[in-house]
């Protein structure tokens, strides 16, 4: 008898939602391309600008500076960019300063040299340590040019949720341009990006619902990267190449279908009951960021002496899906950076819980119970 699946790795990728599903299916018969004049091309059009205005809709944003991109991978190495423009006006940024936690898309940079770039300290929970980053902001040399910084808005590791807003005050005051990754932040959330701080934003289709291949990137305002792709200038020419459209019918699909402030207090009491269960199975565990302002749905713990590929092993076995980390580093064995720049040495690693829409009280007992098996096999074995 096949074991019953139950997916507790939303972090990593959401399954396609009902309506982003039938958005994709539909979209399908629509194959003009966008950018011809004729009545197919024009179909196709509308279409692109309805999915514009979906994104826009749900974050107060300028439909007509959504960008859409191959993903939000590309949407970061697209605005991390010494050169910008503000219409036929260059904008030079001479440093890059990221969050020491950041997802492996702006760790790296984009196209920025390794010298030209600082990392921002977080402290034991998470959270940017301000005071640092005014003090690595008063020490940039504006003859050189502007500062460009990038932080994300939550973590998908810890699920901790930055202070936006404190940061965006700090960042103009010296300045500078702030991006904010709201990949994992933005479904369950609601968002007015002319009040919530940040100049350019970052999406992803697929973890909000949406298929994978697509994601965008927002302005808010007239400053704009110098393109990463140019090619048939597509997108204002700022992102070459025929757009995807059945993929991005979906994503403006899923964007509109995102979680209901219903939803969002579900999840976080099924958080809450989670967490509340493995504590009293066992303590010896250590829940990370747990007195902070996180995600609804996610959980990140770790077992003295139980190594987290044992236990993610035991959990898939019985049915459940979790992580052990980014899966953007799967298949490797190792400390989290994560938990590194908080301080944190858990040589035995962690794992992440992230839940979903049809995540029930059932599935979070059902994992407890196997938590639960899992603790009492390894005191035996010890």
């Amino acid at each position: 008898m096949a074991v019953k699946r139950r997916y507790f790795d939303h972090n990593a990728t959401t399954p396609l939602t009902k309506i982003a599903r039938m958005a994709l299916l539909e979209s399908l018969e629509i194959f003009g391309n966008p950018s011809s004049v004729h009545t197919e091309g024009r179909t196709a059009k509308a279409l692109l600008q309805k999915a514009r205005r979906q994104i826009a809709d749900r974050l107060n944003a300028n439909p007509e500076h959504i960008v859409f991109t191959s993903g939000a991978s590309e949407a970061a190495m697209t605005l991390l960019t010494p050169l910008y423009n503000v219409g036929y006006s260059k904008v030079r940024f001479s440093h890059l300063y990221i969050g020491a936690s950041e997802h492996p898309s702006i760790a790296e940079g984009g196209r920025f040299s390794k010298e030209s770039i600082s990392i921002i300290p977080v402290d034991q929970n998470g959270l940017i340590q301000q005071e640092k980053l005014k003090s690595l902001l008063s020490t940039h040399d504006k003859r050189k040019g502007l500062p460009l910084i990038a932080i994300q808005a939550a973590n998908g590791e810890t699920g901790v949720i930055q202070r936006i807003r404190e940061i965006a005050d700090i960042v103009r005051n010296a300045e500078g341009v702030l991006i904010v990754d709201l990949v994992q932040y933005v479904d369950k959330n609601f968002i007015d990006i002319n009040h919530f701080g940040g100049d350019f934003f970052i999406l992803s289709a697929h973890k909000v619902g949406g298929p994978k291949g697509v994601g965008a990137f927002v302005a808010n305002g007239l400053l704009m990267p110098q393109p990463l792709i140019v090619a048939g200038g597509q997108e204002k020419g700022f992102r070459g190449g025929t757009e995807a459209l059945p993929l991005i019918a979906s994503f403006g699909a899923a964007m509109a279908d995102c979680f209901t402030q219903e939803e969002v207090k579900q999840l976080s009491y099924l958080r809450d009951r989670l967490e509340e269960g493995l504590q009293k199975i066992s303590d010896e565990i250590e829940i990370f960021c747990k007195n902070v302002q996180r995600l609804p749905n996610t959980t990140y713990f770790s077992v003295r002496n139980i190594k987290a590929e044992t236990m993610q092993i035991a959990f898939d076995l019985a049915g459940f899906a979790v992580s052990s980390g980014s899966a953007c580093f799967s298949g490797k064995v190792k400390q989290s950076n994560v938990l590194e720049a908080m301080g944190y040495h858990v040589p035995q690693g962690a794992i992440r819980v992230s839940t979903g829409r049809y995540t029930t009280l059932k599935d979070i007992d059902d994992f407890l119970l196997v938590f639960s098996q899992i603790i009492n096999k390894n005191k035996k074995s010890n």
